[in-house]
């Protein structure tokens, strides 16, 4: 009876959400889970690594798709076009389907969120559904058109050109005036940094009301302003999409070969851990074969 409630009251003594001691039992087993764990991040940061070249040289194909394009808003001096401040603003933002590749996509959201506050009317086109998830649990309002199925392999013009016809559909039938279109992709910087950029796309209209656009000798007949919206935007796309398969392939990377790195700290924690774990039990049951056999003389 004295037994019984001094065990009750060694029990009562700690809290109930006290943790006890792993046993090594679970040790060894979350020991050879971490294990698994740096087998599947080491494989990724290897065929990530293995990718990379091939995503720089699709980085720079694409973006010579939007040089000239450039170089005429330079030229014609488009921003400076009566129209392109008037109207709504829409926000094409793209990244991708496929997450493990650290914060480049919410990097890109915030981004976008910063945008609203600013224009809070504006309306949003998501490219992937890792921007689309972020940005509609807080402006679900603002995303009028959404797409998946990128990001698997690296951008090409056919793929740009089946978004951008869909993106041209919208923009017709829609009642609202874009005379503005920000295109906005991760940008690497660097093997390691990257920085969310965006690509203007002036439409129809504000080409037309361009001051520069005298310096071109346009035939009247030929609608040059609607063929150059319609080809822009699809160039941009591409370009933006080319830029971010770059810097996603690049950050998932450097993601993998960090929790790599971490996987194999927790290891050593929990080598010695299961190690020290062992030597106590082993020291235990020494002292319980001792214990008995002394009893027994």
């Amino acid at each position: 009876m004295f037994r019984q409630a001094a065990i009750i009251a060694v029990k009562q003594s700690y809290p109930a959400n006290v943790r006890q001691f792993a046993t090594l039992r679970e040790i060894e087993m979350r020991l050879k889970s971490i294990k698994n764990i740096k087998k599947i991040t080491k494989t990724m940061m290897i065929v990530a690594s293995t990718r990379l070249s091939k995503a720089a040289r699709t980085k720079v194909t694409t973006s010579e798709f939007s040089k000239p394009e450039r170089s005429f808003y330079e030229i014609t001096e488009a921003e400076k076009s009566p129209l392109a401040k008037d109207g709504k603003s829409l926000i094409i933002a793209i990244t991708s389907d496929k997450g493990l590749c650290g914060s480049i996509h919410s990097s890109m959201a915030k981004k976008v969120r910063l945008l609203l506050k600013e224009d809070t009317t504006a309306d949003i086109i998501t490219i992937g559904d890792k921007i689309k998830q972020q940005v509609q649990r807080t402006h679900p309002e603002n995303v009028k058109l959404g797409f998946n199925g990128v990001g698997k392999v690296d951008p090409n013009f056919l793929e740009t050109s089946l978004i951008s016809a869909e993106i041209l559909k919208y923009i017709n039938e829609s009642p609202e005036t874009y005379n503005k279109i920000s295109v906005y992709f991760n940008d690497p910087i660097t093997s390691i940094s990257f920085e969310a950029s965006n690509d203007p796309v002036y439409s129809e209209a504000t080409v037309g009301e361009a001051p520069g656009l005298c310096k071109y000798e346009i035939t009247q007949d030929l609608n040059i302003p609607k063929d150059l919206f319609e080809y822009a935007l699809n160039t941009k796309i591409l370009a933006a999409m080319g830029k971010g398969y770059a810097a996603e392939i690049s950050a998932r990377r450097n993601a993998m070969d960090n929790a790599s790195k971490n996987a194999g700290d927790m290891i050593n924690k929990y080598s010695i851990l299961y190690n020290r774990t062992r030597q106590a039990v082993i020291t235990n049951e020494l002292v319980d074969i001792i214990t008995g056999a002394s009893s027994l003389d």
